[in-house]
């Protein structure tokens, strides 16, 4: 028996369903030592991004994030990476919930997604970093 295949939403709903998203302005009042993964493409991640975000594509995150400096804690290897806050962001919020969802598979205990992307950040007048 086979289950119906389900479309591209149908996985956000699911990952959505899943994970803690968090609003644009709420992050800006409190975003802690949280690493922000932006996990699009480096040439939308030179349009704009949010102050402080590492580069991590959707498509090499899983294999890339246990490795990157700013998560893996290399100045203390004592500690464990795994509890290090996480933001994950993308233009409108499906991406990063989708690669929220799938680090928490992986064991990632404190992982969020940014409700409605850097669209909604820079709609909010929120700064965002262009190079």
């Amino acid at each position: 028996m086979t289950s119906p295949a389900l479309s591209a939403a149908d996985l956000v709903a699911e990952a959505r369903a899943a994970i803690r998203e968090v609003a644009p302005a709420e992050f800006a009042a409190n975003p802690g030592n949280a690493v922000v993964i932006d996990v699009r493409e480096p040439a939308e991640f030179a349009t704009g991004h949010l102050p402080g975000a590492v580069n991590i594509p959707r498509g090499v995150l899983e294999f890339q994030v246990d490795a990157h400096p700013a998560v893996a804690y290399v100045s203390d290897p004592a500690l464990s990476h795994k509890d290090r806050p996480l933001l994950l962001v993308c233009r409108t919020g499906g991406r990063a919930a989708l690669s929220a969802r799938n680090l928490q598979r992986m064991g990632y205990t404190d992982v969020r997604s940014l409700a409605g992307g850097v669209e909604a950040w820079g709609q909010a007048g929120l700064p965002l970093v262009v190079r």
